[in-house]
């Protein structure tokens, strides 16, 4: 019958110990190597939101800049057309009845005149809009990329920081179990 003295069963727990440290050693390795995979995921798709994202606003900000000259020269054009017609009023006023022909001519010069400010003006609230949907949609993808980042960093946090609270407490216990046997040897 095998004998179980003190030595024994402290070589027994030893080798116990040894060989549970090993295994959350490859444990502990094997999640490390899985998380450097991961965050390497993680910045390729930031790397291919950034590389989406930013042609995108390089865009909007072309199509601002192309709307804001489109309105200076449309509210220039409408105010040229202001004085067009003030000045040809007193002109017909003048000269109303040698010609009525070209009054009527001038009348449909500003219609046409109106209606071009007025269809300039629309396609200038039209661009005006698509660059605010366009700017809502980069927002809310900037905003959603931003919350992956969030949960991505959350995710690895509790990933790392669990065994590394388990690797501690298996420390303090073999420290504890050796200073135990240091003490018992001591006293003999």
């Amino acid at each position: 019958m095998l004998k179980l003295d003190n030595q024994t069963i402290l070589l027994a727990l030893a080798v116990a110990i040894g060989l549970a440290v090993l295994l959350q050693t490859i444990i502990l390795l094997a999640m490390f190597v899985t998380m450097r995979k991961v965050i390497g995921t993680i910045r390729e798709e930031a790397e291919s939101w950034r590389a989406a994202v930013m042609p995108v606003i390089y865009d909007a900000q072309e199509i601002l800049a192309s709307s804001r000259v489109s309105l200076a020269h449309s509210q220039e054009l409408f105010a040229n057309s202001q004085k067009l017609l003030i000045n040809a009023q007193g002109f017909l006023s003048r000269v109303s009845p040698k010609i009525e022909s070209t009054a009527s001519d001038v009348a449909e010069i500003t219609r046409v005149l109106r209606r071009q400010s007025i269809e300039m003006q629309y396609s200038t609230l039209a661009i005006m809009e698509r660059v605010r949907v366009q700017s809502d949609r980069v927002d809310g993808m900037v905003s959603n990329f931003l919350d992956t980042v969030d949960r991505a960093g959350g995710f690895v946090n509790n990933v790392v920081s669990t065994p590394v609270r388990q690797i501690s407490g298996v420390l303090r216990s073999a420290k504890a179990i050796v200073e135990s046997l240091r003490g018992s040897r001591a006293a003999r």
